[in-house]
């Protein structure tokens, strides 16, 4: 019997799906996803239309308070953070929208990370490990980054990649997920804000590399079942 998979459909862009190539690129992995499994789950997350609110004193002092000795207060305060911890528990890959917004993550985005980075919940904490006291608690999962930057060279080596914050910023979270980084898989259009030639080789190029990760990870899948 073939194990059912959950993915869990981030997308982060401020923009309507028209306008918006990361939210085509999950929009397409998703679809492509469930023709190949229809039986898996989907959960969708949409941060980028409908932004999760900022953590605050309340949210800190609620999430590093003990649960049996939270108040009713403390409980309400952390019910939309436990709710969007649910989501990542119960996903196997997280299929995310990420377009780079002044060389960075969206911050919807990073409201999103904030809530879900939690104490007893994503991550424990233990000064007994010495240097190293953060420990996951989440693992197994897969990350699939679909990105969109106006400019390009961004990768490893690349005439920006001193300017790339937004890959960093995701492998360094990515263990609050459940995501080691060797299983980050990153598709990424550049060149948006030069409409040229390279830019339409890249979307092309984007959109067979989603195809392609598709069939790679639905296969991996099969065979692990």
């Amino acid at each position: 019997m073939t194990k059912t998979q959950t993915l869990l459909h981030i997308d982060a862009s401020a923009q309507v799906q028209e306008r918006s190539h990361t939210r085509k690129l999950t929009s397409s992995f998703v679809d492509r996803w469930t023709n190949i499994r229809p039986e898996d789950q989907i959960i969708r997350r949409d941060v980028g239309r409908l932004p999760i609110p900022a953590i605050d004193q309340d949210w800190i002092t609620a999430a590093f308070t003990n649960p049996d000795e939270r108040t009713p207060a403390m409980t309400r305060r952390l019910a939309l953070s436990d709710k969007l911890v649910d989501e990542v528990v119960a996903s196997d890959i997280i299929v995310m929208g990420v377009p780079m917004y002044n060389y960075g993550v969206p911050a919807a985005l990073k409201g999103w990370i904030d809530h879900i980075a939690r104490i007893g919940r994503t991550f424990s904490f233990d000064l007994a490990r010495g240097d190293i006291p953060i420990e996951p608690i989440l693992s197994g999962k897969s990350l699939v980054v679909m990105s969109a930057r106006g400019e390009f060279g961004f990768e490893p080596g690349g005439m920006r990649a001193h300017m790339n914050a937004l890959d960093p910023a995701l492998a360094a979270c990515a263990h609050y997920f459940g995501v080691a980084r060797e299983d980050i898989h990153s598709i990424t259009i550049e060149y948006q804000e030069f409409k040229d030639a390279r830019y339409r080789r890249s979307v092309a190029e984007a959109e067979a590399a989603t195809s392609a990760l598709v069939e790679r990870l639905a296969d991996q899948t099969q065979r692990a079942a």
